[in-house]
């Protein structure tokens, strides 16, 4: 196992018990995350996007399916799964109100570890398989 690795597993470990400190302490008080919902840099912006999302679906969990290490760069194919519980906005602006509605989205990270914090934070997902599972369809 690298030591890139070893800090994802941390990092999806403490997403996945809703452990925002625990969490934190894996990336860079610098690093930067990449998501369709924007781009965050530093702890603070970071933890408000994660809570966020936490609110959203505070069952959520990352059940990660294939992962791929090379180097400092580590890149995990996962199902985020999640019952839909609280506001959720969309990349375009819209905000989503509570459905009710199970979700298992397919996503992957690309993650880069330096000096043993994450450093780079890159989350892909179809967003439009999110807006039908959550019954909005384009």
């Amino acid at each position: 196992m690298t030591d890139a690795r070893e800090v994802r597993d941390k990092y999806t470990a403490a997403f996945n018990v809703h452990d925002m400190d625990a969490l934190l302490r894996t990336v860079s008080p610098t690093g930067v995350t990449l998501s369709p919902e924007g781009l965050s840099q530093g702890h603070e912006e970071l933890a408000s996007y994660i809570e966020q999302f936490w609110e959203a679906f505070p069952d959520v969990y990352a059940m990660v399916v294939e992962s791929f290490d090379a180097g400092d760069v580590v890149i995990d194919e996962l199902l985020m799964v999640g019952t839909h519980k609280g506001p959720y906005m969309m990349p375009d602006g819209q905000v989503i109100t509570p459905t009710g509605r199970p979700v298992s989205l397919r996503c992957c990270y690309i993650c880069t570890v330096e000096n043993g914090l994450i450093v780079s934070l890159r989350l892909y997902f179809d967003q439009l398989e999110l807006r039908t599972q959550l019954g909005f369809p384009c």
